[in-house]
């Protein structure tokens, strides 16, 4: 899962939300100061990551785009993002405009006490409105190109994301069917240890 499905699946405090959307570029290490909140989230993005890297349903879309890949992991994260924005209505009690508009402001209040690293990845996330970037197949396809950017020429040279975006266009209602198949699942297998009282923004 990507940007704004980690923010989805936190409880709703905003250093849970930070910690669970940093753990991944931070290799699920805190600071000496972090809150237990910041942990928790980094705690549940592992968990996430792995019950999603296991699941049958997410391995069946990475077989409709092809047989082998090394980008395959990251385009099925990127189209779920998408596929999460296309039909959030089914899973948030808030508008998405309303809860990513909440994120960033409470993101930004939160910006002085962050570490160096982790305060600029959040304030990158913010200025370039990254969790609003999957609305129609073409901002996805305008993912995958800014994806290929930041990879090594030898990776390119082997494939690009932007190659994945005619196989996800042609097989995206399958893929949508997958993921209204798999999200719901994840979302009661992540919800197990979180406080329920603090996800009033989930549906299900």
């Amino acid at each position: 899962m990507n940007w704004l499905a980690h923010a989805f699946l936190s409880e709703d405090h905003i250093d849970f939300q930070i910690g669970n959307i940093l753990a991944d570029p931070l290799k699920a290490r805190t600071w000496d100061d972090a809150s237990i909140h910041m942990e928790n989230g980094m705690q549940t993005h592992i968990r996430i990551d792995k019950f999603t890297d296991s699941h049958d349903i997410v391995r069946l879309s990475k077989k409709r785009l092809r047989e082998k890949g090394l980008l395959k992991p990251v385009i099925i994260d990127l189209t779920y993002d998408y596929l999460l924005t296309k039909n959030w209505d089914l899973f948030s009690t808030i508008p998405i405009d309303k809860f990513t508009e909440n994120f960033y402001k409470k993101a930004s209040n939160s910006l002085e006490y962050l570490p160096k690293k982790a305060s600029y990845i959040v304030t990158n996330l913010i200025n370039k409105d990254l969790l609003n970037k999957y609305h129609t197949l073409d901002d996805l396809n305008t993912s995958f190109k800014r994806m290929d950017l930041r990879l090594s020429e030898r990776l390119l040279k082997r494939e690009s994301a932007l190659e994945y975006f005619d196989e996800v266009h042609l097989n995206i209602d399958e893929l949508e069917n997958d993921f209204l198949d798999f999200f719901p699942q994840l979302c009661e297998h992540t919800k197990k240890d979180l406080n329920q009282e603090k996800i009033n923004h989930w549906k299900i």
